[in-house]
């Protein structure tokens, strides 16, 4: 007989495993949409510089009076950059990280968070 514990462990496994599915093709699609893609990596410079580099500054390192006040993620941290995925950059960028990052959802198309990704994986050092 399965406990409640691990029923519940069975149908977060299933959502979660539904949902990454459903995350993956909506990355995909929306890339390769016609015209919603972005141009080149100006583009990407240009909504990191418009949205990001007041707290992350412009080459990532979080060395801003408000990213050394909000206690910014260094995105130049070698550590960082090998231990988290594509994914949930994506989910920071599009959900918010706790009080001080907002989410950007509702001012970002996915392929702009999609490129805003890629972005912050040239800060790799």
């Amino acid at each position: 007989m399965i406990s409640l514990t691990g029923l519940a462990t069975i149908v977060i496994a299933f959502v979660v495993t539904v949902a990454g599915l459903f995350y993956g093709s909506q990355i995909s699609s929306s890339a390769s949409a016609a015209g919603g893609g972005l141009q080149n990596n100006s583009d990407a410079r240009a909504l990191f510089t418009k949205h990001c580099a007041i707290c992350h500054d412009s080459v990532g390192r979080a060395k801003t009076s408000k990213g050394r006040r909000t206690h910014t993620r260094n995105l130049t941290a070698p550590e960082w950059q090998d231990s988290v995925s594509d994914e949930r950059i994506f989910n920071s960028i599009n959900n918010g990280r706790g009080s001080n990052m907002p989410g950007f959802n509702k001012k970002l198309s996915d392929t702009q968070i999609d490129a805003l990704v890629s972005y912050a994986r040239q800060f790799k050092r």
